[in-house]
């Protein structure tokens, strides 16, 4: 029998949940979606797209159907890795956004909003890569809790209202959103109800015509004309994209072995830095106090200063995972910390030669991790 320490040393009400099935995410209504297919025979992958469908009516200030989706699968004997990050329309490229926007200290200028700032979506086909793969119920009970929470409404939470109101001022110029997001003229306060019928008429189309209706049939369509007004994502962009099956990266640490995406995710951030901590005691550190939360900020501060230097499309990156997570090099950056002083890092030179979260499992043996 595995020994589990789940005394939790921190103030706080919250207790572990024992039980053969366990979805868990950042919104109730969504865990329970992702539960009744639980209890309607389903499996954990099954669970996680309805969650995942049910966050995207609930929580859409995180989560919306023209994002991405990362996931970890366990099918009990083996991990697999899904990557649907959304990539660019074939007509981006350094010319077309310089020619555009202009430069800025000689890189080409782009956009935070507008349709030049918005890469194809991938998280639809992600769930029909998932489905496809391990799904056991119909794609479109899968969507049923979402299609129904939108269409009868749902009390708006306290940390979604939060969030909602600190994204108007950027957000209420841009088109559409004031009619779907402000509809009383604000944003919705907390417990009021909200309802998405539009909303719900896409995830009715996806049910009807599967997951691949959102990149080639009336959904596509309408995506591809709205960014015919001053984007470039056209019907191919949106017709060719497919998810990628990845192989897991991975590092052991002090007896456990971790496991993330490989780049383009930033999941190997969490892997640099325990390559970082293994350089030291951190036993010896007593859990939170200054020593040990220095060691591992600066940990990560060198972490992240890889990763915004070196992470991209595995197709275009200058160096490999491999090279980011090699021993030697990682034991040359754990050198650069300074137990007495916070420091600035800058990115390193490997040798030659990178929303919400939820998780699912079942009795089974079947898990999920994503993102």
């Amino acid at each position: 029998m595995t020994r589990v320490n789940w005394q939790n040393p921190y103030p706080t009400p919250r207790l572990p949940v024992f039980a053969r099935n366990i979805v868990s995410t950042s919104h109730p209504l969504a865990a329970q979606a992702g539960l009744r297919m639980l209890w309607e025979s389903g499996n954990a992958v099954d669970a996680a797209i309805a969650a995942a469908a049910a966050i995207t009516v609930v929580e859409p200030v995180s989560c919306g159907l023209g994002g991405d989706a990362f996931a970890l699968v366990w099918d009990g004997k083996k991990l697999h890795g899904l990557n649907a990050s959304g990539v660019s329309p074939a007509a981006w490229n350094v010319d077309y956004f310089r020619r555009k926007y202009g430069e800025n200290g000689g890189l080409a200028r782009h956009p935070k909003r507008s349709w030049d700032s918005i890469t194809v979506p991938g998280v639809i086909a992600g769930w029909e890569a998932l489905h496809a793969k391990f799904g056991s119920l119909p794609f479109a009970d899968l969507m049923q809790p979402a299609i129904e929470i939108a269409e009868r409404g749902h009390a708006v939470a306290s940390i979604v209202a939060y969030k909602w109101a600190a994204a108007v001022p950027e957000l209420k110029d841009q088109p559409g959103f004031t009619d779907v997001f402000m509809r009383r003229g604000r944003a919705p306060e907390v417990s009021e109800l909200v309802r998405f019928p539009g909303h719900a008429n896409t995830l009715r189309l996806l049910a009807k015509h599967g997951p691949h209706a959102y990149y080639e049939g009336e959904i596509a369509e309408r995506i591809a004309a709205y960014s015919r007004e001053g984007g470039a994502m056209t019907m191919d962009d949106l017709r060719n994209y497919r998810a990628d099956w990845v192989e897991p990266i991975s590092k052991d640490y002090r007896g456990h072995t971790v496991h993330e995406l490989p780049t383009n995710g930033q999941g190997i951030a969490a892997l640099i830095v325990l390559g970082i901590l293994d350089k030291f005691d951190v036993s010896a550190l007593t859990v939170d106090r200054i020593e040990s939360q220095h060691l591992q900020i600066e940990a990560m501060k060198l972490a992240f200063a890889d990763v915004y230097r070196y992470v991209a499309d595995p197709r275009s990156m200058e160096v490999t995972p491999e090279q980011m997570l090699d021993d030697a090099y990682l034991t040359e950056r754990a050198k650069l910390i300074d137990p007495s002083k916070a420091t600035q890092f800058d990115f390193g030179m490997p040798k030659a030669g990178g929303t919400i979260y939820m998780s699912s499992a079942n009795e089974r043996g079947r898990r999920t991790s994503a993102a």
